[in-house]
């Protein structure tokens, strides 16, 4: 059994086949996973966004409308849902399609029992990852627009691994005045070294062609 804190997650399983559905409801809520049912990419879709699960089970061959479909259209309205495909054997090359779409896994029926829970428990991991990401991005925004545009160009500049001296003579400015800028910036961003400064640039995703 899974920890009781899993209670509180819900699993989206969208396959046409009932039989499926209810096998792999079965599964889950043995597991304490909440489980939401649909037949169809379409009722899934339809159920968004009052319906949120920490990630979803798509059966890849569907009628009106199959998973890649459904997976494509996720990305757009749905974009931190992670999705594990559920491929019969003929189905390969599409599951293939929908892991570089983006997918976490695929996994081939009939499918053992274990095989299902590793793929949610790789989703739900992927999907914590992707929010730590998402907030580290926020926090660090947030630091960054507390720079004046003079501030910013320096932290561009020392970003792209640049020296007091180059970015005085490309900014104009003496290297003094750099050096106190540079100071600010640190401040600002909280920065504990230059390193640390680098990965903010990174994480921020900084235009800096020079990189």
């Amino acid at each position: 059994m899974t920890e009781p804190a899993a209670a509180a997650v819900a699993v989206a399983v969208i396959d046409d086949d009932d039989a499926v559905r209810d096998s792999l409801g079965a599964l889950l809520e043995a597991e304490g996973y909440r489980v939401e049912g649909y037949a169809s990419g379409r009722a899934f879709l339809e159920a968004l966004p009052q319906a949120q699960p920490a990630c979803a089970l798509v059966d890849v061959r569907m009628p009106d409308m199959d998973g890649l479909e459904l997976q494509r259209r996720l990305a757009e309205a749905a974009p931190s849902l992670p999705v594990v495909i559920i491929t019969g054997h003929g189905d390969i090359a599409m599951a293939v399609k929908a892991i570089k779409a983006g997918a976490v896994d695929f996994i081939e029926k009939p499918f053992p029992d274990d095989a299902i829970l590793n793929g949610i428990a790789q989703a739900l991991a992927s999907r914590e990852e992707a929010l730590g990401r998402t907030a580290r991005r926020l926090d660090i925004d947030r630091r960054l627009a507390r720079l004046t545009a003079r501030e910013r160009e320096v932290f561009e500049r020392l970003a792209q691994g640049d020296s007091n001296k180059l970015i005085a003579r490309a900014l104009d400015i003496s290297p003094r005045t750099v050096e106190v800028h540079r100071a600010r910036v640190m401040d600002k961003l909280e920065a504990r070294s230059l390193s640390h400064l680098v990965r903010m640039a990174v994480i921020a995703q900084v235009e800096m062609d020079d990189i």
